[in-house]
Parts: structure tokens; sequence; C-alpha cells
């Protein structure tokens, strides 16, 4: 079940009573094109209804080889080129990805996913939604896209809202990066296993005669530590900060407070897009009180208008994406400069839906 158009940059095969699927792009850190969802979309689809296949395991492929890397997002350099040549294929490339991603969050099979290496952006859109998500010594878990001027889409709002106290909002805005022991005390990992271990489990899931679905699942958990350690972050001022009214009252806060931790996290802040920061923070709030369709549709309606509310080179995306992946000078071009310069009527046009309901491009998530 192998699409030799897209050179198999996604192997789906079924192993045992398995379904198999190694995203095999490894110079790219296995970024998604739209053909790879479509792949990984069908294999899904096709499974969901095989009595042959009790599961769904998912990993990725480094230069090294299986493992080491998951997925580092959606391919950002398609999106530049798309929005400044006017393609179509940018509005199909979300519109299949978030379907793809709420078709894993409510796949009927167990979906296991080896979050070894980095697992960022639409790496964590096909990871957060498993049954079962495991994380390494080496996972790099991120939703990183306030530093390209986007926001964390991928049903980002609902998996991150839902993490304790405002933790959500704080990974959100900051772009965090978690190791695999971190993600677990988030809430965005399951359980731990060294990396090393990650071939032989792989392995034997083809050889292990399973009854069911669940049996699968319980015998890679098994393999698990699910220990949870204390918070690396400071709890109490995450939850301080991060719950003030807009984005305004959390930078002075933080640069008002004397501690290496509000210091860093200010710097941080003033790095990233302070439009996006603005639209963050509401995306997040809203999303808590949302089902998982219901976000994704808000979050389809939101990158529509980071590519068309200001179209071309004057989108804020794109010019994030410039300055990080492009010409690489690192120095993007925010509009507006300063947090403080942002006005509410900015923040709110990308809530506004461009769609009727009954037009919605996800109008059929249930």
């Amino acid at each position: 079940m192998t699409s030799t158009a897209t050179e198999n940059l996604v192997v789906a095969e079924i192993r045992g009573r398995v379904g198999c699927i190694t995203l095999n792009r490894p110079k790219a850190l296995n970024a998604l094109s739209l053909a790879m969802i479509r792949d990984i979309t069908q294999a899904l689809r096709t499974w969901r209804d095989d009595p042959m296949v009790l599961a769904v395991a998912v990993r990725g492929v480094s230069k090294e080889g299986p493992f080491g890397a998951f997925c580092a997002g959606g391919d950002i350099r398609f999106f530049h080129q798309a929005a400044l040549a006017g393609d179509s294929a940018l509005e199909d490339f979300f519109t299949e990805e978030y379907a793809l991603n709420h078709l894993i969050h409510t796949y009927p099979k167990p979906y296991i996913a080896f979050m070894d290496g980095i697992v960022m952006g639409g790496g964590m859109g096909i990871s957060q939604g498993a049954s079962l998500r495991i994380a390494t010594e080496r996972s790099k878990l991120a939703m990183p896209e306030t530093h390209i001027g986007l926001f964390p889409d991928v049903g980002g709002g609902y998996f991150l809202s839902r993490c304790a106290g405002r933790l959500g909002e704080y990974l959100a805005l900051t772009g965090l990066v978690l190791n695999g022991k971190e993600a677990i005390t988030a809430g965005l990992a399951d359980g731990h296993i060294d990396a090393g271990r990650l071939p032989g489990l792989w392995t034997s899931l083809a050889q292990t005669p399973f009854e069911n679905g669940a049996s699968v699942e319980r015998w890679c958990a098994s393999h698990l530590s699910t220990t949870v350690l204390p918070p690396s972050w400071p709890v109490k001022e995450v939850d301080r900060v991060f719950s003030l009214p807009d984005a305004v009252h959390i930078i002075e806060s933080l640069e008002s407070t004397d501690s290496d931790w509000a210091r860093s996290t200010a710097i941080t802040l003033r790095q990233r897009s302070p439009l996006m920061l603005h639209v963050v923070l509401e995306q997040i709030r809203r999303a808590r009180g949302m089902g998982l369709a219901e976000d994704l549709r808000m979050e389809r309606d939101m990158v529509h208008h980071c590519f068309h509310l200001r179209p071309g080179a004057t989108s804020e995306t794109v010019e994030g994406i410039r300055a990080l992946a492009i010409d690489k000078d690192h120095e993007p071009r925010w509009n507006p400069a300063r947090i403080e310069e942002v006005k509410p009527a900015q923040a709110a046009a990308f809530f506004e839906s461009p769609w009727p309901p009954e037009k919605h491009p996800l109008r059929m998530l249930g």
C-alpha cells in the first residue's frame, strides 16, 4: 500500500495484525507534504474497515535509519511558495491535514505514536490524538508556530488548552521545547522508553499473536515507564502570568519580575510575532470550551486569515517563514512590531469565519 507518486515518503504496510506507517522523508525531518497527508489518510481509512488490522503504529525515520526523528511539522517552504504564487493547494493542505488530525483523534482502533526525536507542529497533529503516545530521551516536543507568525494549529488549541492550569498558554505563546519526560508531566505523552529499545518493539509488533486491538496497546504500554516527574517550569508563576487578561499584561508582568525564568520568557516573547501572540492567547482560551471538531473549524478559519487578511509577502506567516527558512536572516519584520502596538480588532479578525457553516471546508467533521 505504498505510493510511488510520492517516492514512498510514506510507507504503509500491514505487519502481522498491525498497520504500520513510516514517515520516510528524513532529509526534511519528515515534514508533511499534501501527498503525504493523503497517503496517511488513505491508509487509515482502509485499515479502519479491515478486520485483519487490529491497531495502527506510526513512526518516522532519520538520516541514520528508523526512528530518531518523528515529524518536524508541515512543509513550511511549500507554504511560503504556495502563498506567494496564490496556489490553491495551500488551502487543500490545511483542510486535509486538519481532517486527518480529526480522523486520528476519533480512530476506532488503537493508534500508537512512536514520538522519538523531533515532534513539532504537524508532527504533534499526527501524534496527540493517539491512544498511546510513546516518548524517548531523544524526544523534542513543541508547538513553535509563533516563531514563524503562525499559531499552534492541527488541533493545538484543543490539546494545549487541556494541559493543567495555564501551561497551554505558556507552551503556545513561547513554543517551549519539552523533552520526553517533561512531555509526560505536561500530559502530552503517555510513557517513556529508551530509544535503543524501539527497533525491537517495532519488530515484535509484527511477530506477536495479538487477540485484539486493546491487547496490542496494552503490550506496547507494558514496555513503558509512566513515572510523572515534577514540572521543570515554575507552575505557580506560569499560572499567575499566563492567566493575565492579555498579551500586554503578560509581557509587562514578565518584564517587571526579577527571576531568570521571567527574564528569559520575556526575551522569547519579544522575538515572536506580536500579532500572533494576541491571536494565540485568544485561540487557547476559546478552545478550552470547544470540542475537537469545533476547534479544528476555528483553526481552519484562522489559518485562512494567516494567508489572506494580508496576502502574499505582507502576510505575517509568509514573513516569518522567510526570515527562518528562506533567507535565514532570523530578522522577521513583524507588523505591528511590538506587542503593545497590536489593536484588539487586528486579533479579532482571525476569528471571523470566511465561510457560512454549510460551506465550511470542515463542515463534515462530527
